[in-house]
């Protein structure tokens, strides 16, 4: 949980994108009936059990890919979904690459599946690369902004349907890039 909440207002980078993180949700592991790692390690996990600061990609509803980044230590699952970012850098880009689904700037980047769309990440190109690294086609670097721990709220995660009452949602309040405040 506190690595979820520390990358709020870190930024997440792409060739010619980069975004402020404004909303996570952390996956427990083996534990966590909602994770993809509650059943152990498979060849589409496998990155989840590896060395924390990578990325973990997957495709999800035949045609959205999430990103996750793997915050445990090797052997230990355990993730953070990144839910909603907002543009900090190459909203041009973002923009085309979403094509005519954006009808306002905060549906931009406001959803997982929106987020990777929008920054151009994907299975083949992203997963398993480690965010800790700027020669990495996808990292994160330190916050621009320091978020406020008062500007941090807290829910139970969406879109799931176990392990619903875990309190796992953080997201900056009242930024507009937010999925559902």
């Amino acid at each position: 949980m506190t690595v979820a909440r520390d990358l709020l207002g870190c930024i997440l980078h792409t060739e010619h994108c980069a975004a402020r993180i404004v909303e996570v949700e952390a996956y427990l592991g083996e534990g966590d009936l909602a994770a993809h790692s509650a059943r152990g390690i498979t060849p589409r996990t496998q990155v989840i059990f590896g060395p924390p600061g990578h990325a973990y990609v997957y495709f999800i509803y035949g045609m959205y890919e999430c990103l996750n980044l793997v915050a445990e230590p090797k052997d230990v699952a355990g993730c953070v979904l990144i839910r909603a970012v907002e543009p900090v850098r190459g909203q041009d880009l973002m923009e085309a690459r979403r094509g005519n689904r954006v009808r306002k700037a905060r549906d931009l980047t406001n959803g997982p599946g929106k987020l990777t769309l929008a920054l151009g990440i994907s299975r083949r190109e992203h997963n398993g690369a480690d965010v800790t690294r700027r020669t990495s086609p996808l990292f994160v670097t330190e916050p621009d902004v320091a978020i406020a721990a008062s500007q941090i709220e807290t829910s139970s995660r969406i879109g799931i349907r176990q392990s619903t009452d875990l309190p796992l949602r953080f997201f900056v309040r009242g930024n507009p890039f937010v999925s559902r405040p």
